[in-house]
């Protein structure tokens, strides 16, 4: 994992037109260049060339692709992986064959899908009508007892009213049992009527419903076998077509993707001219496949990123796929500046040291990392399958936070909230109960003190990398005098000391000396003549020089506005980690709670029901409210202080790639 974004080359290339197909598919197998177009480098030169137009439609193509993996996926086929001897043997896309294939293996299904439409419209009834006995709402259903007329067909009853949405059934006596919606029931007498129905003297209503209610229950039974028949012989007839289909995804693929790269091409009359960014460490790599492409015949030149706008570089990051859940809270929250600390491993070390102090368990951690394991190893299994409640994202991410919660569970001595070990640093449930014997932590005003600590370390660890990133973009003024630089940092650390020492001394007295306040004087003075340096600054860089009422009256703004941020947010955001102390206490007094309900039943088989009920819900709740605050502390208090997110994400194309980034 690297600490910083990757470092970044802009390359610009020139091959012959006979070479350009070579070359894109070469780049596609390569799948590290981020494309550009041409007219953002140099507008004039580009006034020059001529832009690639494409004989292709792209949204054609799209179509097909789509209708195409529809249909593999019905089938069961999954998409298959694309190499260097795909790209050489694949030849090349006849749209109109592609359509007529597809149209033709369409057309072949649509008797089967008729039939599975019908038996879905039929199951769809049957689960109302199962739906409205089960809620006794027989307003809806009109439920009759009787015979049909000597020598008229059962079967054809039963079909006519079956076609009807109704059900007949035997009610054991030799008589028959109709149950039927009553919104049908104009239809339902008219076909009663013709085979002769009498309606039955004395009835069992009650029977009569338990009856319908069975011969429902089988009719929904065998419907749902005939859907999955159904579907299983149009996923036969699809796998038979399996080779064709996936040599034709892969063309469909290969051409959207080539159509994709080639629309950023730029021509001359027997030239393409291309240019992207592609990370240093590859640059190379990327060179010699061009020239083995292009078969020597083209022209590579690579920019420099310290040559261009480093606004307009993209940002690649660098991360294990294990930190892949902490990659995307990252890349949720927003792109990075180009040349900036990689935020993942800090985000991954904050995150996890939060749950860890909010959720401290090692029983309900190992059940954490139980669901995560189970939870990957079906969607490992199931590729296709979509994710559920408990997500592939989430199983990942409780990779992480199951071992966190164990761990903290030993330091704090909980096994599913019983102390059955001692604790390696303190017994959180004797501290929130008031039972502590001996230790440096006696109270919950203790572990309070400690999770402000705690935030105090976070929130001067988001300084100091924000004190890095300014010092590698060079804004040297930033870096003194801005409420996250030197003067921010410096101002805190004076109002912690003095924020202990008032504590210390019972919330009665504010440090004697006169050090702290003549300290804080001279930051205030700095952050007074910040508005006219700055006002320096940008004169020197546009030849611009502003009045000097404007200067004062912005720096006197400037002034309020920036003592009013550092005195409230500085206050606020170390305030806010209390809630990592109030998550930990909340947990151990639900676990309390529960233990107390359990010991008034006087039951053993109660208390273990109550005590196994408690633990599911303290995980359930506490681990999701315990996630979504470690989660609130990194982006609010944390990422603020350093993290600016308004970098362009790195995009390259690649065989890979699931969608086409535009």
């Amino acid at each position: 994992m690297s600490l910083f974004t990757q470092k970044m080359k802009m390359l610009t290339a020139v091959v012959l037109d006979e070479y350009s197909d070579a070359v894109v598919k070469a780049l596609l197998e390569e799948g590290v260049m981020d494309f550009v177009h041409i007219s953002e480098l140099d507008g004039e030169q580009a006034g020059r060339l001529s832009e690639h137009k494409s004989g292709t439609s792209v949204s054609a193509i799209d179509d097909l692709r789509v209708r195409c993996e529809t249909l593999m996926k019905t089938g069961g086929i999954s998409l298959p992986s694309i190499s260097r001897s795909d790209l050489e043997n694949l030849g090349t896309l006849d749209m109109s064959a592609c359509r007529k294939m597809l149209d033709d293996l369409s057309s072949s299904l649509n008797s089967e899908r008729e039939k599975q439409k019908n038996l879905n419209q039929r199951l769809i009834s049957i689960n109302e009508m199962l739906g409205y006995i089960k809620e006794k709402k027989m307003d809806y259903l009109d439920l009759r007892m009787g015979s049909i007329a000597s020598g008229r067909s059962l079967d054809d009853f039963i079909l006519r009213m079956t076609s009807l949405s109704a059900v007949i059934a035997e009610d054991g006596k030799g008589g028959l049992v109709s149950l039927s919606f009553r919104r049908d029931a104009q239809r339902v007498n008219d076909t009663m009527d013709k085979f002769g129905w009498t309606e039955s003297a004395s009835s069992d209503s009650k029977t009569g419903l338990e009856k319908a209610s069975a011969a429902l229950e089988t009719r929904k039974a065998d419907t749902e076998k005939d859907v999955s028949a159904i579907l299983d012989e149009i996923a036969a007839r699809i796998k038979k077509e399996e080779t064709s289909l996936k040599k034709m995804w892969m063309l469909l693929r290969v051409s959207q993707l080539s159509e994709h790269v080639e629309s950023f091409f730029s021509y001359t009359k027997n030239t393409t001219l291309f240019s992207g960014w592609v990370p240093a460490d590859s640059a190379a790599e990327v060179e010699s496949v061009i020239l083995e492409a292009s078969k020597g015949k083209c022209i590579v030149e690579w920019t420099e990123d310290s040559q261009l706008d480093r606004d307009k570089i993209p940002t690649s990051v660098s991360s294990a796929k294990v930190f892949a859940p902490f990659q995307k809270m990252v890349t949720n929250y927003g792109t990075v500046e180009y040349g900036s600390i990689n935020p993942t491993p800090f985000t991954t070390i904050a995150y996890i040291l939060m749950f860890m102090l909010m959720f401290a368990d090692v029983g309900q951690g190992l059940v954490l990392l139980l669901i995560g394991i189970i939870g990957g190893h079906y969607y490992k299994k199931n590729p296709m399958a979509k994710d559920g409640l408990i997500s592939r994202y989430l199983c990942s991410l409780l990779m992480f936070l199951g071992p966190a919660s164990m761990v903290g569970g030993v330091l704090f001595g909980s096994y599913f909230g019983y102390s059955w070990l001692p604790a390696l640093w303190f017994n959180y449930h004797a501290v929130v109960n008031g039972h502590a014997e001996g230790g440096l932590v006696q109270s919950v005003y203790d572990i309070l003190g400690i999770t402000i600590k705690f935030g105090i370390v976070v929130i001067y660890t988001g300084l100091i990398l924000n004190w890095i990133n300014l010092v590698r973009k060079k804004r040297w003024l930033e870096l003194v005098f801005d409420k996250n630089g030197f003067v921010g940092g410096f101002m805190y650390a004076i109002g912690i000391y003095i924020c202990y020492y008032f504590v210390d001394s019972g919330y009665r007295d504010f440090p004697p000396s006169a050090l702290p306040y003549i300290a804080i004087a001279a930051a205030l003075v700095m952050i007074v003549i910040k508005g006219p340096l700055y006002a320096m600054h940008k004169a020197k860089l546009t030849g611009h020089r502003e009045k000097t009422g404007t200067v004062i009256v912005d720096t006197i703004m400037d002034f309020f506005v920036q003592v009013l941020e550092i005195f409230s947010s500085f206050l606020s955001n170390t305030l806010s980690f209390m809630r990592v102390a109030g998550l930990g206490i909340a947990h151990v007094s639900l676990m309390t709670a529960f233990e107390d309900m359990a010991q008034m039943t006087g039951n053993i088989f109660a208390y273990v029901l109550i005590m196994i009920l408690g633990n599911v819900l303290v995980i359930a709740i506490e681990g999701l409210s315990a996630g979504i605050q470690s989660l609130r502390l990194n982006y609010y208090e944390f990422f603020t202080k350093y993290f600016t997110g308004n970098g362009i994400a790195y995009r390259p194309v690649s065989l890979k790639s699931r969608v086409v980034s535009g």
